[in-house]
């Protein structure tokens, strides 16, 4: 799948601001996987059996399409920062939800934090494990491709590369935590990596 231009990206922005709701939908849809990861990885235990990630980001949604008139920057950069922040926003308000002190205004700052932590998890093992970027990847963000990417790979194989790369667990305790032996889940990281980094040259090369 060939990534869309900066030039496209803008474009899209220009229409969703300029009122067309098919543009803002297409426009917010490329960030799914993303914002699904990130809310997976700010998941907190309390709230796992209670919502799911894929709640957050629908709720997130649909506070961009309220709210859109509100986004002022131009790039792409801009923009997954403010969904990005609507992500906490949207968190912070189930964890009080669910929390002994509804009134502590901690919570979203720290959930805010946790997501921009995350992000940048996320684009440093691109630019460690993955293949250099082309010049097209550049105009892009990173993480967001990386984000795609992993959306297509096996449930196993996503589990994998989350835990070794975005959670800094050992192989050791991967193994641990999934049931499997340590050979199987090195085994596994490798194969892994390898569609990832397939998934990511079909996109952008």
């Amino acid at each position: 799948m060939q990534t869309l231009s900066a030039a496209e990206l803008t474009r899209m922005i220009e229409q969703a601001r300029a009122g067309s709701r098919e543009a803002l939908g297409q426009l917010l849809d490329l960030y799914r996987s993303y914002l699904r990861l990130m809310a997976s990885l700010c998941t907190r235990e309390q709230l796992q059996a209670k919502l799911s990630s894929s709640d957050i980001v629908q709720a997130t949604f649909l506070q961009a399409q309220r709210n859109f008139q509100d986004f002022k920057g131009n790039s792409e950069g801009e923009l997954i920062s403010w969904l990005r922040k609507i992500l906490a926003r949207e968190w912070a308000m189930e964890v009080r939800r669910y929390s002994t002190d509804r009134r502590d205004v901690r919570v979203e700052r720290e959930i805010d934090g946790q997501l921009d932590e995350s992000s940048g998890a996320v684009g440093a093992m691109l630019a460690a494990r993955l293949p250099s970027p082309s010049e097209s990847v550049l105009r892009r963000e990173r993480v967001v491709l990386l984000a795609d990417a992993l959306d297509q790979l096996p449930p196993h194989y996503r589990e994998i590369i989350v835990m070794r790369h975005l959670q800094g667990q050992s192989f050791r305790e991967i193994a641990t935590t999934t049931n499997r032996t340590l050979n199987s889940v090195k085994s596994i990281w490798q194969r892994a990596i390898a569609e990832m980094r397939k998934q990511l040259e079909d996109r952008v090369f």
